[in-house]
C-alpha cells in the first residue's frame, strides 16, 4: 500500500522581545538571535531601528509606533490583531518593544490576545528604561548610604480610570527612589502630589530624555523647581523622571555625558557596507551619527575578466589589493568558483593599507607588502623599492601584476607600475553605485543640525556634492559652519576642489586614526549645549 504523505502546515509563533532603552547593543543575546528567524517584525517607536538589521532582509517590517497625544499608527487592538493574523498565516513574528515589554509596555495585554487565539509565544525580557536612564545619567537608583528600595510608577495613567491608583501618601512618605515612566507632561502634577503628601520640596530630581542614546539629555533640579527647569531646557518625551537622594551622586559618577564627542552631530558619508566601524567608533566616543551613504557597492556586470585572470593566477608575480571592498568581492567570487586562498600561492600579495591587510588576514593571508604611506603613490613606491632590493636592476620591468578593483578608480598605481615596465591587468570586482539622497540627511543640513561631515574617499566627496545638486556657492553656503574630516591627502584634495576646507585629517589614513583625530579636534573645541531632538 502506498504511503500517503501529509504536509503539515507551518505553525506560527510570536516572540515578544524587549528591545532595551535605545542603545541597540543593550538587546539581549537571545533577543538578537531570535530576530534572525523573523518572517515579520512589528516594532515600536522606542525600539532602535538599527535592531532591524538583525532580521533577514526578506522579513516584512511593520511600524506600530505610539507617540504622545493621538499620533498612533495603529491602535492597541489593531496591533494585537496584526500579531494574530501573521501567526495564523504560519509566520514567525517578532514583536519588538522598547525597554522591557512587561514594565509599562502593554506586553501582557498582547500575550493575553495570543492565548485567547491559541497562538504559541515566548517572552524575552529587555533592559528597562528606568534602570538604563538612571545608569546612563550617573544615578544609581539604589545605594547603601541612601536607599534600599525603588518604585516604578507610571506618570500617565489610563485616562479611562475614574480615580488614580497611585498611592501618593505611601510614595511621598517612603524613603526609596521613585522612577516615573512617561511622566514629562504630568511633571507639575507629579511634583505637587509628592510635596502635598509629605515629600521634602528640596528632594533631588533628575529628568533623562532619550536615555542610552547619543541624543540623551539630562537635567537636574528639586521637586520644587524641576518642572520649570524642564520647561526652560525644552525637554520633551520620551523622558523618565528619577526622584530621590541618589540623584545627588550624579555629580560624581556621571560618565555617559562626559565622553569626548558627546553632543556632536556627525554625518558619515561612507557606504552602508563600510560605515559600521566608523559609526561605532564615533558613537563609542559619544557622537550622534547620521548615516548618509553616498556610495553603494554592487557586483560587476561581468565576472569573465576576473575568472580568466584566476585561471592563469600562477603567471602573475604580484596580486594587489587597494581596498577592503576589493578583498571582499574578490574572495566571494573565488568561493563561487569553488576555490579558496590556497589557489593564490603563486604571486606575492600586497595591500594598500592596514584595513585592507586586515581584510586579507580574515581570509588567512598575510600581506607580503604593506607600504608606510597608505596611498596609491605609497604602494607604487613600495613595490618599486621592493624590486630594487631584490636585485632587479630593471625595476619592475617584465613583472606581471593583477589589480582587482572598482572599474572607476585613480590610475596612479597602474600608471606608475607600467611606466616602470610592469604589465598590469586591471579586473573589475565591484562597482560603485550612487544611491538616492537620504531625505533625513538633507533635512538635517537645511536645519543646521550637523557639526561635522566625514569623507573617507574622493568618491564620497564627489557623490555627496552631486547628490546635493548644489553649485559651488550654494554648497559653501549650505555647509557653512560645518567642520569636515578627510581620511587622507587625496580625499582632502578632492574636498578642496569642490570649494570646501578640511578641518581634520589624520597622519595615518585609517578609520581608527580618523576617529582619534576627530576626538582630538573636538576636545580642543568643545560642543556648545544644544537640544538634539
Amino acid at each position: 500500500m502506498a504511503r500517503i504523505k501529509i504536509k503539515m502546515a507551518k505553525k506560527g509563533i510570536v516572540y515578544l522581545i524587549g528591545a532595551g532603552p535605545g542603545d541597540p547593543e543593550l538587546i539581549t543575546v537571545k533577543g538578537r538571535r531570535l530576530m534572525g528567524q523573523a518572517d515579520v517584525v512589528v516594532y515600536d517607536y522606542l525600539a532602535n531601528k538599527k535592531l532591524l538589521a538583525h532580521a533577514p532582509s526578506s522579513a516584512t517590517f511593520i511600524y506600530a509606533g505610539k507617540r504622545g497625544g493621538s499620533r498612533h499608527i495603529h491602535s492597541q487592538s489593531e496591533i494585537n490583531q496584526i500579531l494574530v493574523d501573521h501567526a495564523l498565516a504560519g509566520k514567525t513574528v517578532i514583536r519588538l518593544k522598547g525597554g522591557d515589554p512587561f514594565i509599562f509596555g502593554r506586553g501582557g495585554e498582547e500575550l493575553e490576545k495570543l492565548v485567547s487565539c491559541g497562538i504559541p509565544f515566548e517572552a524575552v525580557p529587555g533592559v528597562t528604561s528606568a534602570s538604563a536612564a538612571a545608569t546612563y545619567a550617573g544615578v544609581p537608583i539604589t545605594h547603601r548610604r541612601f536607599t534600599s528600595s525603588v518604585t516604578f510608577v507610571t506618570g500617565h495613567e489610563d485616562p479611562g480610570k475614574k480615580a488614580t491608583r497611585i498611592a501618593w501618601d505611601a510614595l511621598a512618605t517612603g524613603r526609596g527612589t521613585i522612577v516615573f515612566y512617561m511622566g514629562i507632561k504630568n511633571l507639575p502634577n507629579i511634583c505637587a502630589n509628592l510635596i502635598s503628601h509629605g515629600r521634602d520640596p528640596q528632594t533631588p530630581v533628575a529628568v533623562v530624555r532619550w536615555a542610552s542614546t547619543p541624543q540623551q539629555r539630562s537635567v537636574v533640579g528639586t521637586l520644587e523647581n524641576i518642572a520649570e527647569v524642564v520647561r526652560k531646557a525644552l525637554i520633551t518625551p520620551p523622558s523618565l523622571v528619577v526622584v530621590g537622594e541618589v540623584v545627588a551622586l550624579r555629580d560624581t559618577i556621571n560618565w555617559y555625558e562626559q565622553r569626548p564627542l558627546f553632543g556632536q552631530r556627525i554625518l558619515v558619508t561612507r557606504s552602508r557596507e563600510q560605515a559600521s566601524d566608523l559609526v561605532r567608533g564615533l558613537e563609542d566616543m559619544g557622537a550622534f551619527c547620521l548615516e548618509g551613504a553616498t556610495i553603494a557597492l554592487a557586483a560587476p556586470p561581468d565576472w569573465t575578466p576576473l575568472d580568466q585572470a584566476l585561471a592563469r593566477i600562477a603567471a602573475y608575480q604580484w596580486l594587489l589589493f587597494t581596498s577592503p571592498n576589493a578583498v571582499r568581492f574578490f574572495f566571494q567570487r573565488l568561493a563561487v568558483l569553488g576555490r579558496d586562498s590556497r589557489d593564490l600561492h603563486g604571486p606575492k600579495i600586497a595591500a594598500i593599507g592596514a584595513a585592507t591587510a586586515a581584510s586579507l588576514l580574515g581570509h588567512g593571508i598575510k600581506a607580503d607588502l604593506l607600504p608606510t604611506q597608505f596611498t596609491a603613490e605609497g604602494l607604487a613606491e613600495a613595490l618599486l623599492a621592493q624590486g630594487m632590493t631584490q636585485g632587479m636592476t630593471q625595476g619592475m620591468r617584465g613583472q606581471k601584476i593583477l589589480l582587482p578593483r572598482a572599474l572607476k578608480a585613480r590610475d596612479v598605481l597602474p600608471a606608475s607600475l607600467e611606466k616602470a615596465g610592469a604589465g598590469v591587468d586591471i579586473v573589475q570586482v565591484y562597482q560603485n553605485v550612487r544611491p538616492a539622497l537620504d531625505q533625513e540627511v538633507r533635512q538635517a543640513l537645511d536645519q543646521r543640525e550637523i557639526d561635522l561631515i566625514t569623507f573617507t574617499s574622493s568618491s564620497t566627496v564627489t557623490n555627496f556634492v552631486e547628490l546635493l545638486g548644489c553649485r559651488s556657492a550654494q554648497l559653501v553656503d549650505l555647509l557653512a559652519g560645518i567642520k569636515i574630516a578627510a581620511i587622507g591627502p587625496i580625499t582632502a584634495a578632492t574636498v578642496a576642489k569642490v570649494g570646501l576646507s578640511v578641518n581634520i585629517q589624520p597622519q595615518k589614513h585609517t578609520i581608527p586614526e580618523l576617529i582619534a583625530a576627530i576626538v582630538e579636534y573636538f576636545q580642543k573645541t568643545p560642543a556648545p549645549d544644544k537640544n538634539v531632538s
